[in-house]
């Protein structure tokens, strides 16, 4: 009897939770869309008025994109019924490390130790994709 009652009060709790969560992300969403619209418009008024310090508009850029992801990434936990792929992550890890690169360009050491970075999560991402092609094949 009592461990009916605490499996559906644990059951209760966890869809508590991932009410919680979802209406959260739903918020931070749009919340994101619209700071990612407000940096497209900066970028837009920049582009417009003939700014030419590179840096700047590259770094607003880099926000953009550094939005846009996290808004991808949002739309990816609805889409794979509420959780997030290891490959996208890894994914967002690579792409979002090499526009840090990009940008910040200044300390060569610590760009060298960056790509290092990168090159450690591209062969996950490849082993896990690996992993998966050899998981669908047996399968079939």
């Amino acid at each position: 009897m009592l461990e009916l009652f605490l499996r559906k009060k644990r059951q209760y709790l966890i869809t508590t939770y991932q009410f919680i969560l979802n209406v959260s992300l739903i918020v931070l969403g749009f919340i994101l869309v619209y700071f990612l619209l407000r940096e497209l418009f900066y970028i837009m008024n920049d582009a417009l008025t003939g700014n030419n310090n590179v840096h700047k508009i590259l770094g607003k850029v880099l926000v953009f994109f550094l939005y846009f992801a996290f808004v991808s990434m949002i739309m990816t936990y609805f889409k794979e019924s509420c959780h997030f792929p290891l490959s996208y992550l890894l994914y967002i890890g690579i792409t979002a490390t090499i526009r840090f690169i990009i940008v910040n360009n200044n300390y060569q050491i610590g760009s060298l130790f960056l790509s290092l970075g990168i090159i450690a999560l591209t062969i996950s991402y490849l082993m896990l994709t690996k992993k998966r092609l050899e998981d669908n094949e047996r399968r079939i």
